[in-house]
């Protein structure tokens, strides 16, 4: 097949980022998504205005954003006192109570990657394009951020801090509250409408095939792997993408290594996490600490109970679980345990999901730390316990990114191959 031919259909040819499966794709109508026939991971979808559509929705997202800032956002009255806050107010307060840490977090995953990721979004898909270089390290920056930003995250926590207000006094939604929730809509919208082929093809057309795949089987037995930013096919010992010009090997060095690491570090914090106060609640004088189960007991007897769950299940039983997955999924790659890739594929697409809502937690006391500030009468401020489960959460999600779930469907291909070798 001429170079020509490899450039015409190149488009077409991706390598599954999950499994390494060598896939050619059908011409997609709009509406419609591609799936990998091995382990079932959407490869593509096709929108319906796939530029238009994103561009609307981030525009109306920072709108909203800018609108929710402005406006006051919660209030609470006690015994006819009232504090009214801002949402640029509660990092302020963690700022005073001297957790510096706590308040760039909030400020970065609440406020700071959302907005640049919804910027770049507008960048990208303008009707007029920008230079390559303006606009890679846009769409580099953007597809890796993305995952980070937790708007909708604090919202929940927002909603979860009500209910444990509402003991204490009158709480009161104000017009900056109605806005930051259209955000959380048009910003996930965003997202969802983003496809990553055709932002890098409008960046840069796809470069041609080095050699002519075989659909079916993996790219590594080919000599071929993935582009993990843009997902342009290249030889798998060539070190750069000619497109995005990143770096990148067929799997990722060192992957388990990282994996564990990072796992163990995130073990050796979470014990202290959950038996350290988490959060200080200092009452007519009297301050009381409290960790993440009491916070679950407390709300468990008020009669919340499916807050508590809520709770229960976010910031014990969710980080829990994962660094048991991970651990799990890190255990079948190296080559032990079940050989049952689909249901290992299950468990890391769950691990991915549910990493950040752990930091639900971390946010409601965010929350309560700036709105309950009454003098005498009752102040909340957050504890060290906090700062380690929040060291926890981001460990857990560099472990899960750190894994290759490629690895998973290598043992499957190297049983194969050893199978046909015997039949030989």
């Amino acid at each position: 097949m001429s170079e020509h031919s490899h450039h015409g259909h190149s488009h077409r040819w991706v390598l599954c980022p999950h499994c390494d499966m060598t896939i050619k794709l059908p011409g997609l109508t709009p509406g419609t998504r591609a799936i990998c026939p091995r382990c079932e991971t959407t490869i593509s979808t096709a929108w319906h205005e796939p530029l238009r559509r994103p561009m609307a929705y981030a525009f109306s997202a920072l709108v909203m954003l800018a609108l929710a800032n402005v406006f006051p956002f919660i209030s609470i009255s006690v015994m006819g006192m009232t504090n009214q806050i801002s949402l640029l107010q509660i990092p302020q307060a963690m700022v005073d109570d001297r957790y510096r840490f706590l308040a760039t977090i909030f400020l970065l995953f609440v406020q700071i990657i959302p907005a640049t990721c919804l910027v770049a979004i507008l960048l990208l898909t303008l009707n007029k394009r920008l230079s390559p270089i303006l606009s890679i390290p846009l769409a580099k920056g953007l597809f890796y951020l993305k995952n980070w930003g937790m708007a909708e995250i604090f919202l929940a926590g927002v909603l979860v801090s009500f209910v444990k207000l509402m003991a204490y006094g009158k709480i009161g939604l104000e017009m900056g509250f109605w806005p930051w929730c259209l955000f959380c809509l048009c910003q996930l919208r965003a997202f969802q409408c983003l496809e990553r082929h055709v932002i890098w093809r409008r960046i840069s057309s796809v470069p041609p095939l080095p050699i002519t795949p075989t659909a079916g089987i993996s790219g590594l037995a080919q000599n071929l792997r993935s582009c993990p930013c843009c997902t342009a096919i290249v030889l798998a010992d060539n070190p750069v993408c000619p497109r995005c010009h990143q770096r990148g090997y067929a799997r990722k060095p060192q992957s388990l290594q990282w994996t564990l690491s990072l796992l163990v570090t995130s073990v050796i914090l979470y014990i202290p996490a959950n038996i350290m106060p988490i959060m200080v609640t200092d009452a007519l004088g009297s301050a009381s600490g409290s960790n993440i189960m009491a916070g679950v007991i407390f709300l468990w007897n008020e009669g919340s109970w499916p807050i508590a769950m809520i709770i229960f299940i976010a910031s014990i039983l969710v980080p829990s679980m994962k660094i048991l997955a991970i651990g799990w999924l890190s255990w079948n790659a190296g080559g032990y345990g079940a050989r049952d890739n689909h249901r290992m594929q299950v468990v890391y697409e769950i691990v991915e999901f549910v990493g950040r809502w752990s930091m639900v937690d971390v946010f409601v006391i965010a929350v309560l730390s700036a709105l309950v500030r009454m003098g005498s009468l009752m102040n909340v401020y957050p504890a060290e316990g906090a700062l380690l489960f929040c060291l926890v959460v981001i460990l857990t999600m560099f472990s899960a990114q750190a894994f290759d779930p490629r690895l998973l469907w290598d043992r499957e291909s190297i049983k194969k191959h050893e199978e046909e070798s015997i039949e030989q």
